[in-house]
C-alpha cells in the first residue's frame, strides 16, 4: 500500500464495472485518493438519499472510478504532495 493511490473498492463493485477497474487494479493502491477527498462526506450523502444503493452505483461509483482513471493516467510527486495536503486539511477540519 501507498500513501496515494486508488482506493480499492468493494469486490461486488469492482465485478459490476470490471472493464472499468482494469487499470486501476494494476496500481498499488493508496490510503487517500481524488476520490477520497472528493468523497470526504460520502457518508452523509448517502444517509441523505431515498435509495443508498443506489446512489452509489449510479452516481458516487462512477464519479470515483472516473477519478480514479484520471489519477492513473497521470500520477507524480506533484499530484501525490496536493492530494495529501488536501487530506490532511479534511482531516483537521
Amino acid at each position: 500500500m501507498s500513501l496515494v493511490g486508488p482506493r480499492p473498492e468493494l469486490r461486488r463493485y469492482v465485478e459490476m464495472f470490471r472493464a472499468d477497474h482494469e487499470v486501476i487494479l494494476s496500481m498499488r493502491p493508496g490510503i487517500t485518493d481524488l476520490a477520497s477527498v472528493k468523497y470526504s462526506d460520502e457518508s452523509e450523502r448517502l444517509a441523505r438519499a431515498a435509495d443508498p444503493k443506489r446512489e452509489y452505483i449510479e452516481r458516487i461509483l462512477p464519479e470515483k472510478i472516473r477519478l480514479a482513471q484520471q489519477y492513473s493516467a497521470c500520477p507524480s510527486l506533484a499530484v501525490d504532495a496536493v492530494l495529501l495536503a488536501k487530506t490532511i486539511l479534511m482531516l483537521m477540519s
